[in-house]
């Protein structure tokens, strides 16, 4: 062989096949999504580069070679990484790290052993990518990844024996299957370390939330297009809950400075105070799930009494949470449909008749006209919401800037809000008439999924209103938000602003197009089915602590005493499987083996019928060679059966269909002589 043919053979040799190829890019691309969302810009476009030049490169035999330009390279991607994070620590700039150093390997790669390498690489890639986001979209993603980066190395080790594009996975599917119930069995019964599968690492405060412990203007109306999941509310007395608006209680601010709020600088608990219960009839159950937010805020129907475990009810009707919620946490609560508290003490009236010093005399005077009018609480609320009601009052997205002392700009001259701004003005106002009042902030509505039977409730939901103190009647909701925009209270807020954009009260900035899109009926069907999945993934696979665990091993009759217990069960169980899984295997294999034995021997029967004789120490190759001496006419079929003997023969584990096509073979060679 000459010295350019060597080249040519050892390059064949040397190279990745193109099927493979495609298939660990194929994985590679689903491996994309946790890091759009969570990496620096440029590291998945550095990515997606990067295979679109490995698939120009390798049919030209290019590939990056010079050791000193990846090391080059690799400090330069490093510099870039610390630019963009300000730090090298951290889970984001470790992933991205490793994103570029794949990259790098991809542009490098021209060997079996290469290519097993990036699979192993691409593999803990997905593991990352699982510690960046948990979400149901990145989890389907990154299985799928799994999945094709062991259909890439079934490809691979196929090499180029034809077969269809489905073959490789079907294999998968097959290993996957038979993976999945130890799979399943690990998840249920393997004890829990932590409190659930949500692993958040990262900077909570930093999520799109709409809470703070401060009401200013503009703290909310900035939430109005967040997608965010805030949290999602089943009632399982009643599936679609109770009729009416419903009001999620998160905050009580008392500290009020014009048109900024504040809540207590520390809650103080009145769990343990005695308070009378409303009846069972008077009673509404909620089943929570809330996403974790890093903070303590919980939220329930207004006026919640029947907090849950590591729960805390504060002065104001409002929970909070003993630990940050860094889970998915998921609770139940009872909520009365009536005031409970019927007294007001000395200090809470101080606190709820607390005015700051920055008030006009304007202000002052339209509040003492209320008042004036009619000292009846009830009378000046109505006055108060009258006056919202008639004097040109807007409900906007966007009414601009508000200083915390511009009360007066907003009554008198602006007139346009969103829900802070008329919370914060009423209560100031009912206060400067005399009346006790306090801001409430916590969500409004939420979407309700016929699929799931639950009420998903975003940050856009976020809304506050006012309680006034009604003699004889207790703490009672005003939202005078509904004066301006009356619609709002029996809607989610993008129904609310659906409905005004198709009435022309309000433009939107999308196209024409996706509104249209947004209201088709199936549109709205396949999103409700996949807010329904999302919601079963968040609440049994990262829901799945260890308290859950605990139902279900005694729902099973398997007493937790203690994990190394529970892991020594485990393992018996799953050895047991593996045993059973096995001895079965090897039976199926025998079968199937002593087929291809009796197959051959009918062969060898026919063959003595015609005068053939095999010798007892003749090999099939060697009986093969001489049968095609004395039978020239058959010596396809006598070749092609000795080599298929002999694959199936000392095979590992010969399947079915590889066996029937053994049969075949001999049938149709019996069938020609």
């Amino acid at each position: 062989m000459s010295r350019s043919s060597r080249r040519i053979q050892q390059w064949k040799d040397t190279t990745i096949p193109r099927r493979p190829l495609l298939w660990l890019a194929a994985a590679l691309l689903f491996t994309l999504p946790p890091m759009f969302g969570q990496l620096a810009s440029w590291v998945p476009w550095l990515f997606l580069l990067a295979l679109a030049l490995k698939f120009w490169m390798e049919p030209r035999g290019y590939r990056l070679r010079s050791t000193i330009l990846k090391l080059i390279l690799a400090g330069l991607m490093l510099g870039a990484i610390f630019l963009s994070y300000a730090t090298l620590k951290g889970i984001e700039p470790a992933v991205s790290f490793l994103a570029v150093l794949v990259s790098i390997k991809i542009l490098e790669a021209h060997t079996a052993r290469e290519f097993h390498a990036i699979v192993m690489m691409a593999w803990v890639l997905c593991l990352c990518g699982f510690l960046l986001s948990q979400d149901f979209a990145v989890a389907f993603c990154l299985f799928v990844a799994f999945a094709l980066l062991i259909a890439a190395l079934v490809q691979f080790h196929r090499g180029s024996s034809p077969g269809a594009f489905w073959v490789p996975l079907a294999t998968t599917f097959k290993l996957l299957a038979q993976a999945a119930p130890v799979v399943v069995l690990l998840f249920l019964l393997f004890p829990r370390i932590n409190t659930g599968l949500q692993l958040r690492i990262g900077d909570f405060h930093a999520a799109v939330t709409g809470f703070s412990d401060r009401l200013s203007p503009g703290g909310i109306e900035t939430l109005a297009n967040s997608s965010e999941i805030a949290f999602r509310a089943e009632f399982p007395d009643n599936r679609t809950g109770p009729p009416g608006p419903k009001y999620w209680r998160g905050l009580v601010m008392w500290r009020c400075e014009g048109m900024e709020w504040r809540g207590p600088y520390s809650p103080k608990s009145i769990s343990d105070s005695p308070r009378p219960y409303p009846a069972s009839d008077k009673a509404i159950r909620q089943r929570i799930t809330i996403a974790p937010h890093g903070l303590r805020w919980m939220f329930a129907l207004d006026r919640p009494f029947g907090i849950p475990s590591g729960a805390v009810l504060a002065r104001g009707n409002y929970m909070y949470s003993v630990r940050p919620i860094r889970k998915p946490r998921r609770y139940e609560v009872l909520s009365s449909i009536e005031p409970i508290d019927k007294e007001l003490d000395a200090y809470e009236r101080r606190q709820a008749l607390q005015l700051p010093a920055s008030i006009t005399p304007a202000v002052r005077e339209l509040a003492a006209s209320w008042a004036t009018h009619d000292s009846e609480p009830r009378a000046i609320v109505k006055s108060a919401l009258q006056f919202f009601r008639t004097q040109g009052f807007r409900y906007s997205l966007s009414p601009g800037e508000y200083n915390k002392n511009d009360l007066e700009e907003f009554l008198f001259h602006r007139r346009t809000g969103f829900c802070e701004h008329y919370a914060a003005s009423f209560a100031a106002l009912m206060r400067l008439a005399g009346i006790p009042a306090r801001v409430v902030v916590g969500y409004l509505g939420g979407e309700y999924n016929d699929l799931g039977g639950f009420f998903l409730v975003r940050q856009a939901d976020t809304h506050a209103w006012c309680e006034v103190w009604i003699p004889e009647n207790g703490w009672m909701r005003v939202d005078p938000t509904t004066a301006v925009a009356p619609d709002r209270a029996g809607q989610d807020l993008s129904s609310f602003l659906a409905g005004r954009v198709a009435s022309g009260e309000m433009a939107t900035g999308r196209s024409a197009l996706l509104t249209r899109l947004a209201r088709l009926a199936l549109v709205n069907q396949v999103r409700s089915i996949w807010e329904a999945l999302n919601y079963q993934w968040d609440t049994r696979v990262l829901g799945f602590d260890a308290d859950v665990q605990d139902v279900l091993l005694t729902s099973l009759g398997l007493t937790n005493s203690g994990p190394l217990p529970l892991v020594v069960q485990v393992l018996i169980v799953i050895s047991a499987l593996l045993i059973i899984y096995a001895s079965w295997m090897q039976w199926r294999t025998r079968r199937r083996v002593d087929r291809i034995q009796a197959l051959y021997e009918r062969y060898c029967q026919k063959l003595a019928h015609i005068g053939l004789q095999r010798d007892p120490w003749e090999g099939p190759v060697d009986f093969a060679r001489r049968a095609t001496q004395s039978l020239p006419n058959a010596s396809k079929y006598v070749r092609q059966i000795a080599e298929t003997y002999i694959a199936l023969r000392y095979a590992p584990g010969p399947t079915v269909t590889s066996v029937d096509k053994f049969a075949k073979e001999i049938n149709a060679f019996i069938a020609h002589m």
